[in-house]
């Protein structure tokens, strides 16, 4: 990150703390062991390098916040002298999948969130699609049902802002029963994809999904929650990556894949029902 870039974010995290105080700038500057002058130069911004070490590690331990917070390479404040780690392991079997989730979703709430599936997207999932990849993944169709509609829920909240980005080829594949639907009746992938259509159509634009061509471009399925944190699914398990940089690197291949699509957000309801045509009887 650019040193301009870290002697700012601090700034604003230092004025967020003198705020929170709600004490003198002279009593704060007191409390961490700087000049009050000093105080009012990092506050101001015409001092454009950082403070010493230890007077960001007295400022972290007087306001009880992280190192990585008060220079922006984390959202997270922390504990006292905790610097989180930038990256997780989260088992997810079907319940604690669903804390997970709800918890992120919630806390990246009034955020634009940025969702790169495995297949087809949980919330636009119709409940015989549930039932036959349930029965393949031997998950719980109830939890899996559950959370497609606490998502489904969550999208019609007003202060939504959700991009969903998957290849073309997953849908057509999907229509001609190939791969893992190669069970799955015609009927319930007609009904799958009128399903899928309705919702588009209800949920845009607080929901925009767009298409990309697989073959030109790959994506591992993962989520950005936000300006927060980023997950990679890997079976059952979710890679949790919470620095920053991470999650600006993510955010900007996301929106790669969007200007690389074929099929726009207005225009995917269309396409999902111009799919059926693709299945025989």
């Amino acid at each position: 990150m650019d040193k301009r870039d870290l002697s700012g974010t601090f700034r604003d995290r230092l004025n967020v703390l003198v705020a929170r105080s709600g004490g003198s700038r002279s009593a704060f500057a007191h409390a961490v062991g700087v000049d009050r002058s000093a105080l009012s130069q990092l506050l101001s911004g015409t001092v454009t390098r950082l403070p010493r070490t230890e007077t960001l590690v007295s400022i972290a331990e007087a306001h009880k916040v992280s190192l990585d917070w008060l220079l922006g390479l984390s959202q997270d404040e922390g504990l006292t002298g905790e610097i989180r780690p930038s990256l997780e392991l989260e088992q997810a079997p079907d319940e604690a999948d669903r804390a997970l989730l709800s918890k992120w979703h919630a806390e990246a709430a009034g955020t634009k969130i940025r969702y790169v599936p495995a297949g087809i997207p949980d919330l636009l999932r119709s409940p015989a699609l549930i039932d036959y990849e349930s029965a393949i993944s031997c998950r719980s169709p109830t939890a899996q049902s559950d959370d497609a509609q606490s998502k489904l829920l969550s999208s019609r909240q007003p202060d939504t802002d959700m991009e969903v980005c998957m290849p073309r080829h997953t849908l057509e594949i999907f229509a001609r029963g190939l791969g893992i639907w190669t069970g799955l009746s015609p009927s319930a992938r007609r009904a799958q994809l009128n399903h899928m259509a309705a919702l588009l159509d209800e949920l845009y634009p607080s929901l925009r999904l767009y298409l990309y061509d697989g073959k030109a471009r790959f994506s591992a399925p993962y989520t950005v929650f936000g300006s927060q944190r980023a997950t990679l699914y890997v079976g059952d398990m979710y890679l949790v990556l919470n620095a920053t940089e991470s999650v600006r690197t993510l955010t900007r291949h996301f929106d790669n894949l969007i200007r690389a699509a074929e099929i726009n957000a207005h225009e995917v309801a269309t396409h999902a029902r111009g799919l059926r045509m693709l299945i025989a009887d």
